[in-house]
């Protein structure tokens, strides 16, 4: 069960409501996660204004998507690996992409390492050694490219530890955190 109500779009008040009422305008959904996030209308502004102003950055929508996927398994979330998953489908990528980028891997040798280095941050607590940092410079990775991976694994590390804290019911076609045996 949540643990946290989420703002009824209909009922929601003041600067809920306009925010709200932008996410349904630019997503034609308010997902859940958003919902739930209007109990602080400054937490969910913080949100959109970060997220926003990543998705403008260097880093492609295919890879922000897999860096999320691989992120939210690292951090066990599976609000964030559903999500994440169907909007991954929605900018192009494949099942075996999203499958195997909750692996932290790619069949890019770019993107493998990125997503390589993405999962360190998340399991080191940001904590990386200066070999872990030369394997993603030497796959290609200039310094904003690298700074971008690291502040979508702190936005990520935002929505995965909220919606693992509160219990976030998944509206999206639910991905369970559990990884499938090897045949």
């Amino acid at each position: 069960m949540q643990r946290i109500n989420a703002v009824n779009p209909a009922e929601a008040i003041g600067k809920a409501k306009q925010l709200l009422a932008g996410v349904q305008a630019k997503l034609g959904i308010t997902p859940n996660l958003m919902k739930t996030l209007a109990q602080s209308p400054a937490a969910l502004d913080a949100y959109l204004h970060f997220s926003g102003s990543l998705s403008t950055g260097v880093l492609d929508a295919k890879f922000r998507e897999l860096l999320a996927v691989a992120v939210a398994q690292a951090n066990s979330c599976e609000y964030c690996l559903s999500a994440h998953t169907a909007i991954g489908g929605m900018v192009g990528l494949s099942a075996d992409e999203l499958s195997i980028a909750r692996e932290a891997r790619s069949e890019d040798a770019k993107r493998d390492a990125g997503l390589q280095f993405a999962q360190k941050i998340v399991v080191q607590r940001g904590t990386v050694t200066d070999q872990d940092f030369a394997v993603v410079r030497e796959a290609g990775y200039n310094d904003a490219e690298i700074t971008e991976i690291v502040a979508h694994v702190g936005l990520n590390i935002f929505t995965n530890y909220f919606n693992n804290i509160v219990k976030t019911e998944v509206d999206f076609p639910l991905v369970s955190v559990e990884l499938a045996a090897a045949k």
